[in-house]
């Protein structure tokens, strides 16, 4: 953000909010960009072979520790799912590579 407001001529004292800067630049909303970046993550893991280390369970996280209070934080999982529902993508579409790109990817504006 500090480098779309040097674009723009502002500062923080000027009070301009970010949506507003963004707009002026023609750049994608932030939460669409890490979408993007977390579901492209997704077909390369799927791409991979089933004995790849990141494919069969190898990096996930160890059950037995103990968690903070509160609402357990989402896994990495449970994002991607949301992300595909929301996005009305199905899972099949990974292996095709072009197809996939074109699905997942976020225009500027």
């Amino acid at each position: 953000m500090r480098m779309l407001r040097w674009f723009c001529g502002h500062t923080r004292r000027d009070r301009v909010r970010n949506e507003v800067i963004r707009d002026r630049v023609g750049v994608a909303p932030i939460e669409e960009k890490l979408t993007q970046h977390r579901l492209r993550w997704f077909g390369h893991v799927q791409r991979r072979t089933p004995e790849a280390p990141v494919r069969n369970g190898v990096l996930e996280r160890v059950d037995n520790v103990k968690r903070g209070r509160g609402r357990p934080k989402l896994t990495w999982d449970e994002l991607v799912k949301r992300d595909l529902k929301d996005w009305n993508i199905s899972k099949e579409i990974v292996l095709d590579r072009s197809t996939w790109r074109l699905a997942i990817n976020v225009p500027e504006l």
